[in-house]
């Protein structure tokens, strides 16, 4: 759709030497995104900027599908389009991969982000860009328009509060897995019974694995392991793969490697009968 509709010179991004539609498709990194032209040229001068400005849809790369492709870092590219989007910088509290989204800004070439994301201090920006990455930091803001001494002793409060919260969360790796079934009918009828998850298993350090999920974890198997030990009794309570995903994404956890394994079996002699599946997956996480 999106090759269609720039080949055709639909013109609806706001100049009338506009050669792109106003909706853009992007991958990036195999991420597809979908944005408004005008938030990829906010930032004039930046590289997206003259990529959507300067040059030609003919003139960019594009996947097999006609969208823009960018060979980047398609998780970090969200916080690229949220900045882009109205120049401000929010991120998730102790954000681990601050260093790998300040090499990100500077390919983009938005000055203004590397500079936030900068871990040079000065007397200027220092504590403005720390709070810009969290809500949470907005009273220290008020602190820091009193006097020299007291701008210095509440930064010394402040890093002694939140170095307990920064030391805990240690780098590491956490490996999930589970065991599932699944039933095709005959022919591969419609009524096919789709995955079955009996438990979600949790490997590694209990220290690790307490953080990421909390009280949904339990350690029934297991109890009372110390923080710094190993385990792979632990279990969580519920069923649903995509959600302990979604746990370890928002603790700083990405995905580093899978293996599975799967085996097939009747329900009776006949080869006619219903066929099950069974397999034992496990996915490797990392937070470095």
């Amino acid at each position: 759709m999106a090759l269609a509709d720039t080949e055709r010179g639909v013109s609806s991004c706001g100049d009338a030497g506009c050669q792109f539609s106003e909706i853009i498709e992007l991958n990036v990194g195999g991420q597809v995104y979908v944005t408004r032209h005008k938030t990829l040229v906010a930032v004039p001068d930046s590289l997206l900027w003259n990529m959507f400005s300067k040059k030609s849809p003919k003139e960019l790369a594009r996947d097999s599908k006609g969208r823009f492709f960018l060979d980047r870092d398609g998780f970090l590219f969200r916080y690229i389009l949220d900045y882009l989007r109205d120049l401000n910088l929010v991120l998730p509290d102790y954000f681990p991969e601050k260093s790998r989204l300040q090499r990100e800004a500077d390919f983009f070439q938005l000055r203004d982000l590397s500079k936030r994301l900068s871990p040079r201090l000065s007397k200027d920006n220092s504590i403005s860009e720390e709070i810009s990455q969290s809500d949470t930091e907005d009273g220290a803001q008020q602190c820091c328009s009193s006097s020299g001494a007291e701008t210095l002793r509440t930064m010394s409060v402040s890093g002694a509060m939140r170095s307990p919260s920064l030391d805990s969360r240690k780098s590491g790796y956490i490996t999930v897995g589970y065991r599932g079934s699944y039933t095709i009918g005959r022919d591969i009828q419609t009524d096919a019974k789709f995955r079955r998850v009996a438990r979600i298993t949790v490997c590694g350090k209990t220290s690790l694995a307490k953080e990421v999920f909390g009280e949904t974890l339990n350690e029934s198997r297991d109890p009372d392991r110390p923080p710094e030990r190993y385990t792979s009794r632990y279990y969580l309570k519920y069923n649903f793969l995509e959600q302990a995903f979604d746990k370890l994404t928002e603790a700083g956890f990405h995905m580093v490697a899978c293996s599975s394994t799967g085996t097939c079996a009747y329900t009776s002699n006949d080869p006619n009968e219903d066929k099950i599946w069974t397999s034992y997956t496990e996915y490797v996480f990392c937070r470095e």
